[in-house]
């Protein structure tokens, strides 16, 4: 299932919503009609979506400074506890990411500066004092956007003050070495946090301090990853001894091939030995329980599936195989011959050798 909706598009980045997003907005409406009846809760509302409107305007900020370097954003993802703007790539260069993780902190405090003008222009006082939910509409929105402007330079991996911290790190000891230690300080604060909020009985930032925690471990999991892949291809990652298996060969002697070895995946080819698909282990599966032994594995295969070649880098073939949802992808050369196999777990088992060499 799909859990986010996409409400637009600006500059080439996609504008999604997490379905949760909803049950947030619900029990803030909920809140403020406890609180001051239907006005309260369209009250409650409007605020909540001033909010995530300036959010919005603090994501916008890191996309378009990556924008200047070359990096591209797919989509921007709007979720309970905040936004979150998907870079294609990490920047190359530390000062670059540098630049890129301030620009959104920059653009919330231009926010401020500009509610607190039209604030004291408007004859008011405004401070920043403590959140009163009863205050005043600019009062209230500027108070929030500071708070969550000191918050996210807070140096807590992958916040933007840890990215911060990151960028500082890797222009010393390199991207891999900075991260590690950026993300353990991230992982460590959001424990420190995520027990007090237990304690002090907060669960928004328990929440937080959970993405804080999860978010740290993955990226830095994914830096180690590019790292140790970095300089590979294809033709040094694909599997070379494989099976395939003919289009009009039955589900049953699919079966035969698979408990014969250890191959879980097989091309599926034509008579001139030309890709025609992929039949994987569910797929043999399903079709037996829908269709019977008897039927072909045409039938039952995944058709149409994307080849790759020898000479693809790491990255971009690692992105390929993981956004087509299947175990393996077919490596054919530039005559079209099937020369391997490209699989998950025989990248891994190489990374892991790579990793483990002094």
């Amino acid at each position: 299932m799909n859990w986010t909706i996409s409400i637009g598009q600006v500059a080439g980045t996609k504008i999604k919503v997490h379905l949760t997003f909803f049950i947030l907005v619900a029990f803030w409406g909920m809140a403020g009609y406890q609180q001051g009846g239907l006005p309260g809760a369209v009250a409650a509302c409007l605020m909540l979506f001033a909010l995530f409107a300036c959010v919005l305007l603090h994501e916008f900020g890191h996309i378009l400074m990556a924008g200047r370097f070359g990096v591209r954003t797919p989509d921007v993802i709007l979720l309970p506890i905040g936004g979150v703007a998907r870079l294609e790539r990490i920047p190359d260069q530390p000062k670059q990411e540098l630049l890129i993780a301030l620009a959104g902190p920059a653009v919330t405090l231009v926010i401020v500066l500009v509610l607190y003008a039209l604030l004291a222009l408007g004859g008011a006082a405004p401070r920043f004092g403590e959140l009163d939910p009863d205050g005043p509409f600019l009062e209230t929105l500027m108070r929030v956007n500071f708070y969550l402007l000191v918050f996210n330079l807070f140096p807590a991996f992958p916040m933007d003050g840890g990215r911060v911290l990151r960028a500082l790190l890797a222009s010393r000891i390199g991207m891999v070495s900075g991260t590690r230690i950026a993300a353990r300080f991230g992982q460590a604060s959001a424990v420190v946090a995520g027990l007090y909020a237990l304690s002090a009985g907060q669960p928004l930032l328990a929440l937080v301090s959970l993405f804080v925690f999860l978010g740290a471990g993955a990226e830095a999991a994914a830096v180690e990853t590019r790292a140790a892949g970095e300089g590979l291809n294809v033709g040094q990652m694909m599997v070379t001894h494989f099976r395939t298996i003919p289009v009009h060969a039955t589900l049953s002697d699919a079966v035969e091939l698979l408990l014969s070895g250890e191959q879980r995946e097989f091309p599926v080819v034509d008579n001139m030995g030309r890709v025609e698909g992929l039949l994987t282990r569910d797929n043999l599966i399903k079709g037996i329980s829908q269709r019977g032994p008897s039927s072909t594995v045409g039938e039952a295969m995944t058709a149409q599936v994307q080849v790759v070649s020898p000479g693809l880098g790491f990255q971009e073939a690692l992105e390929r195989l993981r956004s087509s949802g299947l175990p393996a992808l077919p490596v054919v050369d530039e005559n079209g011959r099937l020369v391997g196999l490209l699989t998950l777990d025989n990248i891994t088992d190489l990374l892991l050798v790579r990793r483990a060499r002094p």
